[in-house]
């Protein structure tokens, strides 16, 4: 029988893995099989409580069975026609999805990188088209940290070394400022060439680096008091993962959709990813009004698989099941229960000096240089006690379960978090 065929451990799969594929990735050293909930099962059958929620793309939950099921329908009716065709699923969506986020169009593509790149494309054609901008002299600012993807445009304007060394010539046309720096973007918005402003609400790669809580609705002032256009990267703080609705909802006490809120700072561009579809389908989307999504003509952007009938009706289904199962509301209390008591056991240790976050956002910082493997460590050991989470920046953790999940199991997590480090050794 072929070994394909034959039940195999761990580290037959993690070999696999290093003969054959592609060395771009450091994996914790577990093999997953199985998810449902908050939890993963591995090939030899051990259950973990999931803390990273591939990357907050699960935030319904693993293998949620009404976006399973939505995914299961169509692909046995009609999966995919390219945009060469109209088809019965995408129109009914861009209206649920336009009206869910209160913007006039949408454009659908796949994955987060895709629709940053939608978007910088679309701030630079308004520019041109609509704002005097003379031809190629456009700029757009981002913000040191930052994580957008990595395309070969996007990583020119990133300052990770390991993200861009080698892979030049760098794209031109962006600045960049210090995160949480108002007044840093206030001096390059003087430059009459400079059209937009793209900006990640938290910084999740970065270690979940929360600004100042004015941040954004300040930044969003001084795009529109200099002609420029305010994107927001919501590819992984956006669909309830925060406490709200999409993390520029600041601090609004809403229920389901934030933009009903005197709080909420809309952007002009809007970027969504990973959890527009809980993690079943690649589906992204750029949203704006009329006004700036018109320059798009036929031709002009594209994809095969963007808004196929699949990604529409997954996407529906994901949306819906945020404002069935209260995750807004689940994010928000339990972020703070999390955090209370992740101050706590900072108290008893130094190990870990600091937590922050917002809604189940969250990260702590350990007490160790970012060169050190203290923090990679500790994931090993929490995955060993029944947690997976992963480090970021070298002496990171980011704690980001599903949002479906129960007080009671937040707090066996922190339980389980305690007891790492409580035993952990340097």
């Amino acid at each position: 029988m072929s070994d394909v065929l034959q039940k195999q451990d761990s580290q037959y799969y993690i070999e696999q893995e290093n003969k054959y594929g592609a060395h771009n990735y450091h994996p914790l050293p577990v093999v997953l099989e199985k998810g449902e909930g908050v939890f993963v099962w591995d090939v030899e059958g051990k259950k973990y409580f999931d803390f990273l929620s591939s990357y907050s793309a699960v935030n319904q939950g693993h293998s949620h069975p009404k976006i399973v099921q939505a995914l299961i329908d169509q692909a046995q009716t009609l999966a995919l026609t390219s945009r060469a065709f109209y088809n019965n699923a995408l129109g009914p969506y861009e209206k649920f999805v336009t009206e869910y986020f209160s913007f006039d169009k949408v454009l659908p593509m796949n994955t987060g990188a895709e629709a940053v790149e939608t978007a910088i494309k679309l701030c630079r054609k308004w520019a041109y088209e609509k704002n005097g901008t003379p031809e190629n002299q456009a700029v757009i600012v981002v913000c040191e940290g930052n994580f957008h993807g990595r395309t070969t445009t996007i990583i020119s304007f990133s300052d990770d070394d390991n993200a861009r060394d080698n892979f030049g010539p760098y794209t031109s046309g962006f600045v960049s400022i210090p995160y949480n720096d108002i007044e840093a973007l206030e001096r390059v918005a003087k430059d009459k060439n400079v059209i937009g402003f793209l900006v990640e609400p938290i910084q999740g790669e970065a270690g979940v680096y929360t600004p100042d809580e004015d941040f954004i609705s300040k930044a969003q002032k001084v795009c529109h008091e200099n002609g420029m256009l305010f994107i927001a990267d919501e590819v992984q703080t956006g669909i309830a993962r925060t406490g709200s609705l999409l993390a520029v909802c600041g601090n609004c006490n809403c229920e389901n959709q934030c933009e009903k809120q005197s709080t909420y700072t809309k952007p002009d561009i809007l970027i969504l990813g990973k959890a527009l579809s809980g993690g079943a389908y690649p589906v992204s989307a750029v949203l704006a009004d009329d006004e700036i999504m018109e320059v798009i003509k036929p031709g002009q952007h594209g994809s095969t698989f963007g808004g196929n009938p699949i990604a529409a009706k997954v996407a529906i289904a994901a949306l819906e099941v945020v404002n069935e199962e209260n995750l807004i509301q689940n994010a928000r209390k339990l972020g703070h229960l999390f955090r209370k008591e992740m101050s706590r056991i900072i108290s008893e240790t130094d190990l870990v000096v600091k937590v922050r976050g917002k809604g189940l956002l969250n990260a702590i910082i350990i007490n160790d240089s970012p060169e050190s493997d203290t923090a990679w460590n500790l994931c090993v050991a929490m995955k060993d006690n029944g947690l997976l989470a992963k480090p970021t920046h070298g002496n990171i953790i980011r704690f980001a379960p599903p949002l479906v999940i129960t007080e009671e199991q937040i707090l066996e997590c922190v339980s389980i978090i305690e007891k790492t480090l409580k035993e952990f050794k340097k």
